[in-house]
């Protein structure tokens, strides 16, 4: 299965950790948008993978604009995607930070299986006050689940539509 991961990793390396932790189960890329973009000017083109993972830390409960601004300017497609993330705080039931890229994903035309998120290492403003939150994370236990993950995607291809 030929995989791409396109990550966004800019305070601590918290998601590029997690996106090679998957990239070694699915012997994927791992780009961020700026060399998936630089790869291909005219528009990354996406048709000759079998699975694009895409990812970013979270910032203010949304994820990096450079990773929104990549999948805003991808033709359609009729592949198949994931969303991953690593942040702070946990996601918001109701309000998941992952839900605007697996919609705009889906509004693409791909099949978005369900998202990957762990808890990280995060500096953001009053959490700098006293050193951050999370100062261990993402730890082995979360590097083992993004592999664990990975695996059940590459056993189990297009399981959701």
């Amino acid at each position: 299965m030929k995989t791409l991961l396109v990550c966004t990793s800019v305070s601590h390396g918290n998601t590029r950790r997690v996106a090679q932790a998957m990239a070694d189960v699915l012997d994927a890329r791992v780009l961020t948008p700026q060399e998936a973009s630089a790869a291909d000017p005219a528009g990354y083109d996406l048709a000759g993978y079998d699975l694009v993972g895409f990812g970013s830390g979270v910032f203010s409960q949304r994820m990096h604009p450079d990773l929104l601004a990549f999948a805003r300017a991808l033709p359609p497609s009729s592949g198949r995607a994931f969303v991953f993330a690593t942040s702070g705080l946990p996601q918001l039931p109701l309000a998941p930070f992952t839900r605007p890229l697996t919609r705009l994903l889906h509004a693409k035309g791909f099949a978005v299986e369900p998202a990957f998120t762990c808890r990280a290492f995060d500096t953001w403003a009053p959490f700098d006050l006293i050193g951050g939150i999370n100062r261990q994370r993402p730890n082995e236990d979360d590097l083992s689940a993004a592999r664990a993950f990975a695996r059940a995607l590459e056993n189990h291809p297009a399981t959701t539509a």
